[in-house]
Formats: C-alpha cells, structure tokens, sequence
C-alpha cells in the first residue's frame, strides 16, 4: 500500500488533540509538510525538539506503511525554514573565522537533520572541509570546520 504522507500526519495530529490543516509540498528530496495552527508553540517545542520528534514519528510510520516511502519533513509555520537560514548563516560565519585565521572551528551539537544542513551548505566551499565529531556526554554530534589540505 503507498504511503499517503498527509493524511498520516493529519491523523496523528489530530489523535494528539490538534486543530491543524497540512499542506503538502513536493522538494528536492521528498516531500515537504506544513502544518497551519494556532498552537504552533507546543508544535515546535523547545528548540524544535517537539518538531523533530514528530517528523521522525511520522517518518517512521510512513516507511512501516511504505519501504520506497519519500522522506518527509515536517514544519509548522515556518519554523524550519527560518531555523535552516540562520544555520546556513552560522556555518558560513563559522568557514569564514576558518578561512580567515586558518584554525579549525567546532559548532555547537546538533541533531542529524541539522547537522546535513550545514554540510550541504558547505560542500561545494573550495577552502572548508567539515566532518561531524561525537560530543561527551550527548547523543548529538558536533560539527568541526577545518582548512581543506
């Protein structure tokens, strides 16, 4: 049976209490959900942790229904969006002290959506080399910058 990413989300939303609508977005590397609601704060949770929870819930359950399922990431009132920006900017800033002073540079933990994100956004970058390093006493990794060699 296919996957219907939507639909999922919605019904999990509304089992948890939620008046939402979704919409669903077709992007480069699946499928984008946008959740519309007057509780977005709850959504979103504490630095986005709620959120992140509740796409990989959803995630999960897509590929229990579906194997091939697209990827799916969810985001409510443009959080995610606003929250990818201002890490692209900080990993850019980050190259740059690099670039500048030629010493390694290590951002804060992250999770390993977050963590793709800032090595997407610094791939192509001729000068930066990135790799994710464990952090102690954390599930989460770290993000070290160095000069490419």
């Amino acid at each position: 049976m296919a996957a219907q990413p939507k639909e999922t989300l919605e019904r999990v939303l509304q089992l948890l209490g939620f008046q939402t609508t979704v919409e669903e977005h077709r992007i480069d590397d699946g499928i984008l959900l946008d959740v519309k609601t007057e509780d977005a704060g709850r959504l979103i949770g504490r630095q986005g942790q709620t959120l992140a929870d509740l796409q990989y819930i959803t995630n999960r359950l897509l590929f229990q229904q579906d194997t091939a399922a697209p990827k799916v990431m969810v985001d409510v009132g443009g959080y995610r969006a606003q929250a990818r920006e201002a890490l692209v900017k900080r990993a850019r800033d980050a190259a740059e002290k690099v670039r500048r002073w030629g010493d390694p540079v290590e951002l804060e933990p992250m999770n390993a959506f977050d963590r793709r994100v800032v090595h997407q956004a610094l791939r192509d970058d001729p000068d930066i080399e990135t790799h994710s390093v464990e952090v102690d006493g954390s599930d989460k990794k770290a993000i070290l910058l160095r000069p490419k060699h």
